[in-house]
């Protein structure tokens, strides 16, 4: 592990290009990449499981929840392999393997589910590719999504200067690939065929894996195991300890290929495991903090709680909002006539535009001391995601002839999701470095995405809730279908609302226990 003063970091800061590390470019490119094959697979997902293999929506739903939680949950574990023993640059390419096989897998469709009398008859050979391709893609997130952020972070010496607009550029590539992947991966699985849109997910990914393989020389030994010795050991399975994670992913891919398929389990596992953080974080607060840390730990636990409800909201977009979308929607925008799957672009494209207005609004509030406290910009952004909602039940008591809801409302509900999520996001990975007990920073990073996974898992649960029967992946009555989800919309609505008032009118006390933490 190279310190800020090492060689290693004087050699990548010393030799740059526009003033920034190569290193940084390089990583930009294989995260745009990478990006753009989870983006563009995960916007096909629900749609292709309902309408060509014609699951119903609970069951689309719940294999869109298993991998999502889980795919949010892996990074931890592929954080800490990465930390103590490969090194960021063996994981990142190991983790590129196993998605470019798990996203070129996703391409096999097999033949389309029919009906025979009353029953469904699917082809179960390609489901079992199905799946095993998405666990795949969940252990190889689980590698690479972690340590290609701090690859960046460790481009930078800690007192740079550049940091902070490094990871900007950084974050802009994330948003690149999602755009980029939400236009064409969803054009060419609902035009042309779905294989071609998981197909161009997958050659998305295999680019993004070629760029960093190539530019390796570009990060000067920054990303390398800590200890090669330790990786050379033999382990008891008679092999070097490197293969022994190697081997022990591949198991790990067959037991998440196996979870995918029991949904049960995935919900058992979740909240055992959030059960058994918060009843270590109770004991640790109570026995082992000052009264200054109990009162910042707190926080930080209400502040983590708060983040499930806003994800449980904002996924909406790829769950009930998508089948929304679909199905009682005109989805002609200015002129243009989007796939549901392609609608899901308006979120970056929204970020681009008012990402830079957020940051100098921070700012300028700032510099007159009148920037809202971390607690008051997580109550703005719930209360953003269920106002998002609002927009839809607005426009769902006006449907067209047809029974269709104008495109607008949606792009209105993005909009909004979208300022939420900027109130949010950004500051909620500082608020857990600024808050937790230096010595527990790590548990407390991994049960911020134990969180989120867990907000996932909670989305599909709320969009199951408007499920609708279909017949060959439609409905068959539109009008009953857009009072289902008008149900579902009006109660998120308030919850996003409800909880976000709640947590303004808290955010003096909290903050106040934050104890000058900005």
């Amino acid at each position: 592990m190279s310190s800020p003063a090492s060689p290693a970091v004087d050699a990548v800061s010393s030799g740059g290009l526009f003033g920034h590390p190569r290193g940084l470019y390089i990583c930009f490119a294989t995260e745009l990449w990478e990006r753009f094959s989870f983006y563009g697979m995960k916007a096909l997902l629900l749609l292709y499981l309902t309408k060509y293999h014609l699951f119903s929506d609970t069951g689309g739903l719940e294999v869109l929840g298993s991998y999502a939680a889980l795919v949010y949950a892996m990074p931890v574990l592929g954080g800490m392999l990465a930390d103590r023993y490969l090194g960021m640059r063996k994981a990142v390419i190991f983790g590129g393997i196993l998605l470019t096989l798990g996203h070129l897998g996703m391409a096999a469709e097999g033949e389309q589910a029919r009906y025979e009398g009353e029953s469904i008859v699917r082809d179960d050979s390609a489901l079992q590719v199905f799946y095993f391709s998405l666990a795949l893609i969940v252990i190889g997130v689980g590698f690479l999504k972690p340590n290609i952020s701090t690859i960046v972070g460790r481009l930078y010496s800690p007192d740079d200067p550049r940091r902070d607009s490094g990871f900007t550029i950084f974050y802009m590539g994330i948003n690149l690939g999602a755009f980029a992947a939400m236009l064409l991966c969803g054009y060419l699985g609902e035009t042309w065929g779905w294989r071609y849109g998981f197909g161009a997910a997958g050659i998305g990914m295999v680019l993004g894996l070629v760029t960093f393989i190539w530019g390796q020389k570009h990060l000067h030994g920054i990303a390398e195991p800590k200890d090669p010795a330790v990786l050379r050991e033999r382990s008891a399975l008679g092999v070097s300890r490197e293969w022994t994670i190697y081997l022990g992913s591949c198991l790990a891919v067959v037991v998440v290929w196996q979870m995918l398929q029991f949904h049960a389990a995935v919900g058992i596992a979740l909240n055992t495991m959030a059960l058994a953080v918060l009843l270590w974080l109770s004991w640790f607060i109570t026995a082992r903090c000052t009264p200054v840390e109990r009162s910042r730990m707190i926080v930080l636990m209400v502040l983590t709680l708060s983040t499930v409800v806003f994800w449980a909201l904002f996924e909406q977009a790829g769950a009930s909002m998508t089948l929304f979308a679909d199905r009682v929607s005109d989805r002609n925008i200015l002129g243009f006539t989007l796939n549901a799957s392609q609608l899901g672009f308006l979120n970056p494209m929204f970020i681009f535009l008012f990402a830079p207005l957020f940051a100098w609004l921070w700012t300028a509030l700032a510099r007159r001391g009148l920037e809202p406290s971390t607690p008051v910009k997580f109550a703005l952004g719930i209360a953003q995601a269920g106002l998002g909602f609002g927009a839809l039940v607005v426009g769902a008591a006006m449907p067209d002839s047809a029974g269709l809801v104008a495109g607008y409302w949606l792009m209105l509900a993005y909009l909004l999701h979208t300022t939420g999520e900027l109130c949010l996001s950004p500051v909620g990975l500082s608020a857990v470095t600024k808050l937790a007990v230096p010595g527990v920073v790590g548990v407390m990073m991994g049960s911020w995405f134990l969180a989120t996974a867990y907000s996932e898992f909670v989305a599909v649960q709320l969009a199951k809730l408007a499920a609708v029967e279909t017949v060959d992946g439609s409905v068959a009555d539109i009008g009953a279908a857009l009072a289902s989800y008008t149900q579902l919309f009006n109660s998120l609505m308030i919850t996003g609302v409800v909880v976000g008032l709640l947590l303004l009118l808290l955010s003096p006390r909290l903050k106040k226990m934050m104890h000058g933490v900005h």
